[in-house]
Formats: C-alpha cells, structure tokens, sequence
C-alpha cells in the first residue's frame, strides 16, 4: 500500500511526507508486520511516477491548487475500521508551528475526493491544517461489507478524525473544529455535542439523514401505512441478501405511491444525465454523474446497502443539539435549497452562540462546489475566532 501515512507512525511521516512533498514527492511505506516501530530510512522512499502533491493515484474531481500540499492518511476509529482521509497543509507549512485544525466529511454517498477534499483545500488556503475523510465502509475507508451509511459509525469517525489531528504535532489540539456537509451535517453535530474537543461546528448544505430517511421529504412525509410497507421492504430485501448470500442494494430514502407501494431501486442510485429527472434530481446529476463524477462514491457509481436504512430509522441525529451550549455553531444554505428547511429547524434548536448564513442565489448543489456561492471566507472566519476563543 504506497502513499500513505499510517496513524502508529504518523507523527514522524507526515513530517517527511510533507517535506518531501515541496519537492520530489514522496510517500511512506509502513511496516504492517512491526506496528510498533518507529519509521526508519528505508521505509521512506521516492516514487518512480509523480504524485500530485502527495497523493497516490490522485483522483480528485476539482481544481487542485499546486500551493496546498496534501497527502495520504489512515487512522483507526473505535469500531476497527481504518478512516482514509487526505490531510491538507497550508501554503508555507511550516511543521514547527501550531496550527488550528479542521475535520471536514460529506456530502452522504460522497468521497473525499469530491466537496469535502474541496472545502478542506479552501480551508488550508486561509490558514488551517484540515482533513477530508471517507466515512467508514465508504470510498477507500475499510469495511467488508461496502457502502453500509451508520449514524453511530459515521459521528465515530469524526471523533477518531480528531484523535487524528490532535496527535500532530503540528495541531493545536485545543483548537479543532469540525465541518459537515449535507448529510453528514448530522453526525459532526452529534460528535460535537459529546465530544468536547470539538471547540466550533460548521454545517453547509444540511441533511438530517435520520428524518429524510425514516420520515421522508418535508411535504411528503410517510403515512404510518407508508412507513410500515418500506419497513417490509426492508425485511424482503435482507431476506433476500440471506437467501442469496449476496449484498443487496437498494435507495436509502424510498418512495412509496398511494398504494403503498415501495420502490427500492435497481443498483444505481442516480441516473445517467441522458435521462431526464426533476429539478433537484438534475442538479444532482449534474455533479455526480457529470463533473464530479468518481467511481468510489455511492451517488455517482452505486446505491447504498440495503441494510443501511435500519440505522437512521433506529437512532435520530441532533437530538441533543442544545447540549453544545455556548460552543460556536455556524450554519449555511441557500435560499433556492431545497433542503433549507433542515437547516432552519436544527438552527431554532441550537443555543445563543450560532450564525446563519443564507446565501442568496444559491441551491443546494452549488453548496457543494460553487465558489462564487460558497461563502469560504465566512467559513474561515467564523473558524478563525471561534478556535481563537479556546
């Protein structure tokens, strides 16, 4: 496994790695068999291709700033899963400061080589060490059974993000906040609200996957005759997978007729641009299946487990939104979303110490990579004095 730093070693690593990435780039090859030893020379070597800016068979979906230096990372999260995320250093990383540092994940089916990889490059631009990860099962993260959306996992591996970056040397870790972005908007607020080394909280684009997926979209919510026929759904496509021993996928949000009857999907999640959907459907195809396209996220190249609606239908996210007190709580949408509304109700329940940015012009999608509509420089400020406070 080439180009990648591991957590037992990565305090020493990352500081060859990011070295070796202003010039030749380099990559760190650790030991599987000895977990415990320390990195030596030889383990540290110069790949014979380039790798932009540290990153093994970089495929990432915007436009890379050459300035920002990024490179492969693994850290493990409390279930056993392995994170792989890409850490992103300010321009002039300088490995004997102390920086304020960022987590950043979503959007739900997406992988850190889309928005989040995005966001977290911006965010290094303005000053902070940051790190897009996949959440675990998903894109390059383990997990033997694929593309399995858990709200407890996914509020885990912000955590384990943060144990991550608090054991950098170069991190203050008494200044690390989280950012999510749309339905794993969800899971940084759970984190934050128990894990309190988690000092500000930013969402953009907000999904509460808990409610979109047991309750359905705002103005069509389940009747309890609805939500019952997809539960029954739910039971035929795990017998299904018993029956068949194979992984059966299906829509993690279902849509039910009048007749109750369910539609449970046929493996792809989105359809081809040739195929002509509904506005907000458009523009979701417009960004996974056209530019944005990558073949490890769930919303461009396959549907989700079908075991992963149990999870959101069992355990609602947020619930405890209130507990985050007097930490800092920033939250954007745009008024042409169609999501707004589970950014306007998660507000109303946040405590005093909260912002809102609606951002005029834009939807929901152009939250993802519209940097003419993505307010980074209020992201970054927000961030900026709120991690300055602690």
């Amino acid at each position: 496994m080439k180009g990648f730093i591991h957590m037992k070693n990565w305090k020493k690593a990352l500081l060859v790695a990011s070295v070796l990435t202003l010039g030749a780039v380099g990559a760190y090859q650790p030991s599987y068999a000895a977990s415990n030893a320390t990195v030596s020379q030889s383990q540290v070597h110069l790949q014979g291709a380039t790798m932009a800016n540290g990153i093994a068979n970089d495929t990432r979906t915007f436009a890379i700033d050459n300035n920002i230096k990024a490179v492969d990372v693994r850290f493990p999260n409390k279930f056993g899963f392995t994170v792989a995320g890409h850490l992103y250093l300010p321009a002039n990383f300088d490995a004997n400061k102390k920086y304020d540092a960022i987590v950043v994940s979503g959007a739900f089916g997406a992988v850190k080589e889309q928005t989040s990889g995005l966001h977290a490059q911006e965010l290094a631009k303005r000053g902070f060490v940051a790190v897009a990860f996949d959440p675990s099962t998903n894109g390059e993260s383990s997990g033997e059974i694929r593309d399995v959306g858990s709200p407890e996992i996914y509020t885990e591996d912000y955590s384990a993000a943060v144990d991550f970056l608090g054991s950098l040397d170069f991190v203050n870790r008494n200044r690390i906040g989280a950012l999510g972005i749309c339905g794993l908007s969800g899971p940084a607020i759970t984190a934050a609200v128990n894990d309190v080394r988690i000092k500000a909280v930013a969402t953009t684009a907000m999904y509460d996957m808990s409610d979109s997926i047991r309750n359905h979209y705002n103005g069509s919510y389940y009747t309890p005759e609805q939500r019952e026929a997809v539960k029954a759904e739910m039971a035929k496509e795990r017998w299904e997978a018993v029956d068949t021993g194979k992984q059966v996928r299906s829509y993690h949000e279902m849509s039910v007729d009048a007749n109750n009857n369910v539609t449970s999907g046929n493996g792809i999640l989105l359809p081809d641009q040739s195929v002509q959907t509904d506005p907000v459907t458009t523009r979701f195809q417009e960004y996974y299946k056209g530019r944005a396209y990558h073949e490890r996220a769930v919303n461009s190249a396959s549907m989700w487990d079908n075991r992963t609606k149990y999870g959101f239908f069992c355990f609602s996210l947020m619930e405890h939104i209130e507990e985050l007190g007097d930490r800092p709580v920033l939250m954007i949408t745009g008024d042409k979303a169609h999501s707004k509304y589970f950014t306007d109700e998660a507000y109303a329940k946040a405590g005093k110490n909260k912002q809102l940015i609606v951002v005029p012009g834009a939807d929901h999608v152009d939250l993802y990579d519209n940097l003419n509509l993505i307010p980074m420089d209020a992201m970054a400020d927000f961030f900026h004095k709120s991690l300055d406070n602690q």
